[in-house]
């Protein structure tokens, strides 16, 4: 059995990782390479799923790794996205939730004694169900949200400019462009409704887990949960 470093689905990891680096390397200098780069390395997070559950190699190690690879990648993506239009703010909100969201139900997993923060079995909203465990669906959204981050960064002027005016101008597009715009902008929505209603009411259940445990023990089980990630 190799090391958990070396299961397929990581190394995949690792590579996404390398992509990644090259991709806001070139970013100014060669944006439709950018787009490709990044992009090839979204699909790349399907596939090491794909292998994970082949050859029966989902660890949390690997959960986590993947994780912090797309929060990290995206987190990059709207950064510069907040330095390309007015109001900037609004990248750097979208960039909040994504985080704050996603940590909120990896902390709240592993108080649960789970390995992976899609296990949203005893949760009680229908769409964030529907979200982790109709895969085609959270693709759709996955991919919308990250497609037109990228269609907003290829069409940034050089200097600052409205985000308003680049939809309008996206709207101006071929008929093509237009769908694949509006059909983005529906799942990137619900997504993020799905970050807001994740950050909520995992925020609830971990607070719940925080008083039954006290506050001590809770967070020496974190500290416990985490270390079971890097051994």
């Amino acid at each position: 059995m190799p090391s958990v470093y070396l299961y397929i689905p990581n190394i995949i990891g690792y590579f996404r990782i390398i992509i990644n680096f090259i991709a806001f390397a070139v970013c100014y200098s060669n944006r439709l390479l950018f787009a490709i780069l990044y992009f090839f390395s979204f699909v790349l997070d399907g596939v090491d799923g794909w292998f994970a559950r082949k050859f029966d190699q989902a660890s949390t190690f690997g959960a986590v790794l993947d994780m912090v690879t797309d929060r990290v990648s995206t987190a990059c993506l709207l950064a510069l996205l907040s330095q390309c239009y007015r109001p900037g703010l609004v990248f750097l909100m979208l960039l909040g939730l994504d985080i704050t969201s996603h940590w909120f139900q990896m902390y709240s997993s592993f108080l649960s004694g789970k390995t992976s923060h899609k296990d949203v079995k005893n949760t009680g909203n229908w769409l964030l169900k529907v979200y982790y465990e109709y895969r085609p669906f959270m693709a759709f959204c996955c991919v919308s949200c990250e497609v037109l981050y990228i269609i907003l960064f290829l069409f940034a002027d050089e200097k600052s400019t409205s985000l308003l005016s680049a939809c309008r101008g996206v709207l101006k597009q071929g008929p093509l462009t237009v769908l694949v715009f509006i059909s983005t902008l529906v799942g990137w929505a619900v997504k993020q409704v799905t970050n807001i209603i994740q950050l909520v009411s995992w925020h609830y259940k971990s607070i719940s887990n925080r008083s039954k445990m006290g506050k001590k023990v809770s967070m020496q089980y974190f500290a416990y949960s985490f270390c079971r990630v890097i051994n």
